[in-house]
Order: structure tokens, then sequence, then C-alpha cells
């Protein structure tokens, strides 16, 4: 992978300007991905052949093999032009480092939320030493809701980056313009009609998230695109699937436990052939993600801009519009819509790190994994021992968040 690391740039003065080129960011970015999905894969495995050395070590090496080959997948030969340096002023180290301590912090909290309490040298000890009970009911009970939640928040937060970019609209969201309504409706006539094409769900939710996608944007389109004609448009589209499905769901009696948990977004049940589910279709579209963040630095521009530098401007935003669409009806499939997480969190990753896709996509998947746990814990807490959906916690705190930015958002784009 290619990091030059630190390069002494001349301003045209005596003075000397200090920068990181990171051009190689992507592929480095995507070895973490890749080793995290991987350890995540493989740790029932690893928990196994730490006990007995036997049995299960082909599921060890096969997801350290998964985590390998997303690495290699991103390396320096995929990316055919080189980026230009990224300079401390965009780049902010500091924030990913406090990000991520944020996450463990909150990790740890999420393991032991609930009735059941184990220290962090316990569950260490338990997962990869010894046998004990209290660890191995938090690991087959928590952790892939945990999981589950880290995945689908990233996955989420990404697409709303995306959107955002290509319709060059800072109130674009999965959730509002309709694209997660359309997934999760596709989701459920699978899950009740289909069950043996549970894995082949989140396949099946992408069709239906760019059915939405393309009903929204055909209907914006009057000569161009209207940011408020987006939303307008997006909300009744948003209405009219959410309303097919709550009509499925109650005309089945709400029979059916995977429909009911895609319409209310419930990820308590969840298992971790859904995580696996998840982590595999996700990771992909995540690396994908970090291949189209100079052509989204590139649509910020006017079309005509873009086009006089070389740049395909529909084919970027088909590709981009794709992996975004993809990204939040792979997320939907599993979780259920969440409003509001890809709108909140672009915004506060910009407020940290700045507007530079190549900066600000990896930082929201460490934001979006960070909101929707922080959702999910705080339901589990604030009423235990009910519970709240996350999806009703982010709609508490987006709907205000939307209002304001609504009242603030101007006719452009970043304008």
């Amino acid at each position: 992978f290619r990091a030059e690391g630190i390069k002494m740039v001349s301003d045209g003065t005596d003075n000397h300007l200090l920068r990181l080129d990171f051009s190689g960011l992507p592929g480095i970015l995507a070895l973490c991905l890749g080793a995290v999905a991987g350890a995540a894969l493989s740790i029932r495995a690893i928990r196994a052949a730490l006990r007995r050395f036997r049995g299960q070590m082909v599921w060890l090496i096969l997801g350290l093999m998964v985590g390998s080959l997303y690495a290699i997948a991103m390396g320096p030969a995929g990316l055919q032009t080189p980026l230009p340096p990224v300079s401390f002023q965009t780049f902010s180290l500091p924030g990913f480092l406090l990000g991520a301590a944020a996450l463990l912090a909150l990790l740890l909290w999420a393991v032991n939320t609930g009735s059941l309490h184990v220290t962090p040298a316990q569950l260490l000890r338990g997962l990869f030493v010894e046998y004990d009970p209290n660890v191995a009911t938090v690991y087959d009970l928590r952790f892939p809701r945990i999981f589950i939640a880290l995945f689908g928040g990233a996955a989420t937060a990404v697409a709303g980056v995306l959107l955002q970019a290509v319709m060059k609209n800072p109130l674009a969201d999965p959730g509002i313009i309709g694209i997660s309504s359309g997934a999760s409706l596709a989701a459920v006539l699978v899950t009740a009609f289909f069950p043996a094409l549970y894995f082949f769900t989140p396949l099946f939710a992408f069709l239906g998230g760019m059915l939405a996608f393309a009903l929204v944007y055909s209907l914006s389109w009057k000569g161009g695109l209207s940011p408020l004609r987006i939303i307008l448009v997006g909300v009744a589209v948003n209405a009219m699937f959410t309303g097919l499905m709550s009509a499925f769901n109650s005309g089945t009696g709400s029979n059916y436990s995977g429909v009911a948990s895609i319409v209310n977004a419930n990820i308590t049940q969840k298992t971790w052939d859904d995580f696996r589910t998840l982590a595999l279709y996700a990771a992909i579209g995540l690396i994908a993600s970090l291949f189209v963040t100079g052509q989204c630095n590139l649509l910020a521009l006017e079309d005509k801009t873009a086009r006089g530098l070389g740049v395909n401007v529909t084919r970027s935003r088909i590709i981009i519009s794709v992996i975004a669409v993809a990204l939040a009806s792979i997320s939907t499939a599993i979780i259920g819509p969440i409003s509001f997480l890809g709108l909140i969190v672009p915004h506060i990753a910009r407020l940290l790190v700045g507007s530079d896709h190549r900066v600000l996509v990896p930082y929201s998947v460490l934001l979006g994994a960070f909101t929707l746990l922080l959702a999910d814990t705080l339901g589990r807490t604030i009423a235990a021992p009910y519970e709240i959906s996350a999806a009703v916690v982010m709609s508490v705190v987006g709907g205000p968040v939307f209002i304001l930015l609504l009242r603030g958002a101007k006719q452009s784009y970043g304008g």
C-alpha cells in the first residue's frame, strides 16, 4: 500500500510546510476493516481452537483469509489515479484516535448493559482462554446485536455521505428519501414468502432500494434537481412504502417474527447468522465506497467544471448512487430502517474532519458505528428492564436536528 509518509513542501517562500501524503489511505483503511471483519467472523473459532486446538480451525483460517482478501482488493493497483496529499487541516488524526477510544469504551459499556456483568479481564479470559458461563451468555446474546449495530451504523452513515454528494443536497438521507422503506418492503416480502432465500435478502432489499431511489430521482427531475423537491418527493415515496409495509405486517397479524423485527427496526433477537450475512455484504460495500471518495470530491464542483476536468459526471453519479443504495439496503434488510442516522452522522463528521471525502467517508464509518451502538445501548438502559428500539431513539434525536438543518439549508449543496 502506498503511504509516502511525511513530506516537506515549499509554499514559494522561504517557509516550508509539513504535510502528510495519505495517497494510500484507502488501502490502509481497507486493511483495518478487513482485519476487523476477519476477526469478527473467526472469533468463535479462536475460542474453540484455544480450548481444544481442533474442530473449527478451518473457520479461523477462513475468517483471516476473508480479512486479507478485503485488504488486498484495495491495494495500489486498484487506485489508478494518485490522490493529492491530505494536510493536517484535513486529516485529523486526533479525531480518529478519539473516535476509536470512544467506540472502545462504548463497546465495553454495551457488553455490560443488562443484568449480567463481566470485567474486561474476565471477558478476554472467557473468550480466548477458558470457558466461562457468564461470558458465554454475553457472547451468544449481546455480541451479535453489538456487531450488527456497528456494521449497520457504519453502512447507513456512509450511504448518507454518498447520497449527499451525488444529490448535492445536505438533507439527503436513506430514510428520508424512501430508500430504506423500499428496501424494507422488499426484505419483508422475501422473509415472509421465501424464507429459504434469507441469505439473499440483502440482494432483494437492494432491488427495492434501487426502485425507490429511481422513483425519487426521476420524479424530482425537472430541468435539474432541486434539493427541496428531492425531499418532498422522497417523503412521499417513503410514506408510500412504509404504508405498504405496515399494512402487510398488520394483515398477517405480525405472525412473522422476522418481518416484525424488520418493520420495527428491532435488533434484540439477532443472531450470529444475521451478523455474518450483514458483515459479508456491508464490508464489500464499505470497501467499494473508498474507491469513489475522489469522485465525490469532484461532484462537489459544478457539472460543467467537472466535465471540463475530464470527469464523466453521469457515470460517477450512477456508480456512487449504486454503492450508496446498496449500503443502505443491506443495513435495512437486517436491522430495519433507521431514520436520520445517514443525515446526522455526515454533518457531525464534517464539523470534526472537514469535507474531504477521502477522510470524511472513513470517519463516517467510525462515527456511524458509534452512533447506532450508542442509540441501541441507550434504548436498553433508559427503560430497563424494557427496551426502546434504536430506531425510536434516533427518531427522537434526529427529528429536531433535521428541522434545524432544514431551516438553515441553502439551495445548493455546501452553500
